[in-house]
């Protein structure tokens, strides 16, 4: 999820290719690594979880197998349908059409806002991060997840494709803003190549795909994150 001046700016890949990026999201990760880096900053066991950008909703249930709440927040109405139907039978699960710098939610009332790829890419975002402080109570966790470009193979792709997007000035931005950065090395795999091929197609223009795809050797890669997190103090907070 994007955000710009005027409004919403469509994703470029789960807005277009949703069942394509299903199969992304059975393929991200497939160890778990990124949970257990948000479990060990961040438990969400009884507490209320804010997914923002919560696409389809392939997240919602492991948050909900733990949280006591947990609240998806997606400004594309045909995938909050999809996360709706996806939760139907999860009683602690809401999912709200909604922006991240408007939240439909109190002041103080959210232990932990999660955003995996989505709104929060570095400069720009920070009406989404100035929300965010105030929906979370004091103590709470901000945790954006975000691509390590820097790493490769994933990240040798990404610069080819993005030759204007800068890392180093994205963790700068994050650092500035106050947050904790953690990298966290990860594996996808898929079913097979046909499917990695859908996958990459979506991720990269042509030229990068074509040449991502050949590089792979089988079905599976490695993937480097960067987790980043901020708290919100539970002292006095000077505005």
């Amino acid at each position: 999820m994007h955000r710009a001046r005027s409004g919403v700016i469509p994703s470029p890949n789960i807005w277009h290719w949703p069942h394509v990026y299903e199969a992304e999201n059975r393929a991200q990760d497939v160890d778990g690594a990124l949970f257990e880096a948000i479990r060990s900053v961040a438990d969400w066991t009884s507490k209320t979880v804010v997914d923002i950008g919560c696409g389809s909703g392939f997240h919602l249930p492991i948050f909900a197998a733990a949280a006591e709440r947990v609240i998806g927040i997606e400004p594309h109405e045909p995938l909050a349908a999809a996360a709706r139907t996806r939760v139907a039978g999860l009683s602690n699960v809401d999912v709200r059409a909604a922006q991240a710098d408007s939240l439909p939610m109190g002041d103080g009332t959210v232990d932990l806002v999660h955003a995996r790829t989505a709104y929060f890419f570095g400069p720009g975002c920070g009406p989404g991060i100035t929300e965010a402080m105030r929906v979370l109570v004091p103590g709470g966790a901000l945790v954006v997840i975000d691509l390590d470009a820097t790493a490769s193979p994933y990240g040798d792709w990404m610069r080819a494709d993005l030759p204007h997007y800068d890392p180093a000035a994205v963790e700068a931005f994050f650092s500035v803003q106050g947050f904790d950065i953690t990298r966290v090395d990860t594996r996808w795999s898929f079913p097979n190549r046909a499917v990695l091929r859908e996958v990459l197609a979506i991720e990269f223009g042509p030229r990068v795909a074509r040449d991502a795809i050949r590089a792979v050797e089988g079905v599976s890669f490695d993937v480097r994150y960067r987790v980043h997190v901020r708290r919100k103090p539970t002292g006095i907070e000077l505005r």
